[in-house]
């Protein structure tokens, strides 16, 4: 990962290969809630076109779903874009954008929520032991608050 906030091809690299992930999950959002619907999943990630894009798919039998993200680098402005597809849709969800910087990757996009616009931010850290964790936030009020209500741990399949 480039501290310097410009993206390379290799910033996802950690997510090659397959992973079992837990997922929490808020079960209502923009209403102060702290209960979590927590479940399992598994990823495979692979990278494709020398590294300007990765894919991963995701698998949720314990909810019903899966869904694929797809990043791509921009070689001139060298910021990732990230979209999401789930199979309950099959629709493209808008992207986010952003980098790595300092170990840590930020991405914003703008979405709806049931209908309540929101600004979306995806970011990418790592636990102590160097496992990633993926977290999902939305704010309402143009970014001056922001509520995390989806988190990934992932830990990597031998």
């Amino acid at each position: 990962m480039d501290i310097a906030g410009k993206g390379q091809v290799t910033d996802f690299d950690f997510l090659l290969g397959n992973w079992t992930v837990e997922n929490r999950r808020l079960k209502q959002r923009h209403v102060g809630s702290d209960e979590w619907d927590i479940f399992p999943a598994t990823q495979q990630f692979w990278k494709m076109l020398g590294g300007v894009m990765n894919v991963d798919e995701f698998n949720c039998p314990a909810r019903g779903f899966s869904g694929a993200s797809i990043r791509t680098l921009d070689q001139t402005t060298r910021r990732w874009s990230i979209c999401w597809v789930n199979s309950a849709s099959g629709i493209m969800f808008p992207p986010v954008h952003g980098q790595f910087c300092s170990g840590q990757g930020i991405f914003y996009g703008t979405d709806e929520d049931n209908g309540t616009h929101v600004d979306v931010r995806f970011t990418w850290s790592f636990q102590p032991d160097g496992r990633p964790l993926w977290s999902q936030a939305y704010s309402t009020d143009v970014g001056a608050n922001w509520e995390t209500n989806w988190t990934m741990d992932f830990t990597r399949v031998s």
